[in-house]
């Protein structure tokens, strides 16, 4: 006899714990799997199995990571997927009877939220390409974090012999001070070698402006004669971190070629960065957070409120008119995406300035002037992706931005 059946899965790295119940909220199995194909098919049928024939609604707390295969497999086989976020569990959590949290009550939470709410979004892994560039540009993020970490890393460790040095250089920036560290690190060798002949080197290692930063470094070497402990060792370690920052910069560089490869083949990347403020990177982390397609949000409200950008209402009694900004948005890629565009559109975009300005003369601060410009940006490239037309400052006007 057919049923309508509930699944509930609450995923891990190894293993996954799944829990199905009926339309009574009865529990008809409860089950823990390994992450593995062969394992995950085998539940799939025996779910699909005790349904009968009836209608089956996944319900998962991951949409990526060590989720991955499971929701391969459930789309593939046109299964209904919802995505429960994690924290969306833990509240909810919190009105069963119990203190106690187990993988087993994780999951039978997460099939009777599924059973009895009717807001959940059903899954979307999003296109071949947005999906590219989600991983893509989550690893730039994490290179140039660790690049930064790397260069705080160098200057914290030169600080402690060689001050004048550190102070010669922006290390960030100039490609040709790592350079000049990874052969000479301390006063008394930049000394001994001597402008010329640290210019000639610089030049053989392809640094720009060879002739300024040999200068530099030996007006640094000529202000300290002391040799501090450890000065050996601690050059030792600058010339392995200036590597290792130069070795993340060719990597940086090889993942964004990458990035934009991927990018300029997707639809809308055409569209996307016609919109003033959206470059190469910013357009991909707004592809890679959106999935690539706007049906999964029905308006621009939505798409803002994922982004984090349209104000909530905090209410209670006779208190109203609160706004205040949602607990729950997409802060690493869509918030950031949309409110970094609209900063450089300030100073690109006479049509954004305008909105600035005026926001600003309102009294706004600058971050609040920014996130106002950023809600009012979304609401054009929604209807620009929906109508499939790139931006024209024509249909634009400052009067109908602020509309």
């Amino acid at each position: 006899m057919a049923r309508q059946l509930w699944a509930g899965v609450d995923a891990g790295k190894a293993d996954h714990h799944c829990v199905v119940i009926d339309t009574d909220g009865q529990r008809l199995l409860s089950q823990r799997i390994a992450n593995d194909e062969t394992v995950l098919l085998e539940l799939i049928s025996a779910v699909t199995a005790l349904a009968d024939g009836g209608p089956v609604t996944w319900a998962i707390d991951l949409n990526h990571g060590g989720a991955a295969l499971l929701i391969t497999l459930l789309l593939a086989r046109d299964q209904r997927l919802l995505y429960i976020p994690g924290r969306t569990v833990y509240h909810a959590s919190g009105s069963y009877r119990g203190d106690g949290k187990t993988d087993a009550k994780d999951a039978a939470i997460i099939a009777d939220q599924a059973r009895m709410r009717r807001d959940l979004q059903p899954l979307r892994v999003g296109d071949d390409i947005a999906v590219d560039l989600r991983i893509l540009t989550a690893r730039r993020t994490d290179l140039v974090a660790d690049r930064t970490r790397v260069i705080n890393r160098l200057r914290a460790q030169l600080l402690e012999y060689f001050p004048a040095l550190e102070r010669a250089f922006d290390y960030s920036n100039s490609k040709a001070a790592l350079i000049l560290l990874t052969g000479y690190q301390t006063p008394d060798a930049l000394r001994r070698l001597g402008a010329a002949r640290l210019e000639t080197w610089l030049r053989n290692h392809k640094a720009r402006n060879a002739s300024r930063i040999a200068a530099t470094a030996i007006t640094a070497a000529k202000a300290q004669h002391a040799t501090v402990p450890g000065q050996q060792i601690a050059a030792a370690m600058v010339a392995r971190l200036a590597k290792e920052v130069m070795a993340l910069d060719s990597e940086i560089g090889e993942t964004e070629a990458l990035i934009e490869e991927r990018f300029r083949r997707h639809r809308h990347a055409e569209i996307i960065l016609s919109m003033p403020g959206f470059g190469i990177m910013l357009a991909a982390e707004f592809i890679a957070a959106t999935g690539g397609d706007m049906k999964s949000f029905t308006s621009a409200d939505r798409l803002a409120g994922v982004a984090g950008l349209a104000p909530v209402p905090r209410d209670s009694g006779r208190i109203s008119g609160n706004l205040k900004r949602p607990r729950r948005y997409d802060r690493r890629g869509l918030l950031r995406a949309c409110y970094l565009a609209a900063m450089i559109a300030v100073r690109l975009d006479p049509t954004s300035r305008i909105y600035y300005d005026r926001k600003r003369a309102e009294g706004k601060a600058h971050t609040q002037a920014v996130l106002a410009l950023a809600r009012r940006r979304v609401n054009v490239l929604w209807a620009m992706l929906r109508d499939g037309a790139t931006y024209t400052p024509h249909d634009h006007s400052p009067t109908a931005l602020a509309a």
